[in-house]
């Protein structure tokens, strides 16, 4: 049996070769630190509790130096789409707008969960009760 071609497979996900070690891959068009802040500022509290709590624990692991390339790319795919004013389920929905970004934010959290410390968690915590 001849092997199946998969172009998925053979597509590489980054092109790496701008890739340094130790800096991170340059995601300005989706993750835009000012952008972040105002979204939690301004719909923290309409985003509810648990999802400005996990975006705002990803946003503290992108802060420690031992995260790797891969981690951050994740961690910006996720803030990226939360800051994104078009997703999956629109923001502006009551009560469930924010679904999809919880799951989005929810999966990055289980794949950096090893970055996730006390003091992440801590700072996550003090910023909370600013937004909420």
């Amino acid at each position: 049996m001849t092997p199946r071609h998969d172009p998925i497979e053979e597509t590489p996900l980054t092109d790496t070769d701008d890739i340094v070690p130790g800096e991170t891959v340059n995601y300005a068009d989706t993750f835009q630190e000012q952008r972040f802040w105002h979204k939690i500022t301004r719909y923290g509290r309409r985003a509810g509790r648990e999802v400005t709590r996990r975006a705002l624990q990803l946003y503290f692991v992108l802060q420690r130096p031992d995260v790797p390339v891969w981690a951050k790319t994740t961690i910006f795919g996720a803030l990226g789409y939360f800051i994104s004013p078009l997703d999956a389920i629109p923001d502006l929905i009551p009560a469930g707008g924010y679904v999809d970004d919880a799951s989005v934010l929810g999966a990055a959290l289980i794949a950096v969960s090893v970055y996730i410390d006390d003091d992440v968690k801590a700072r996550a915590e003090q910023a909370m009760p600013k937004w909420l």
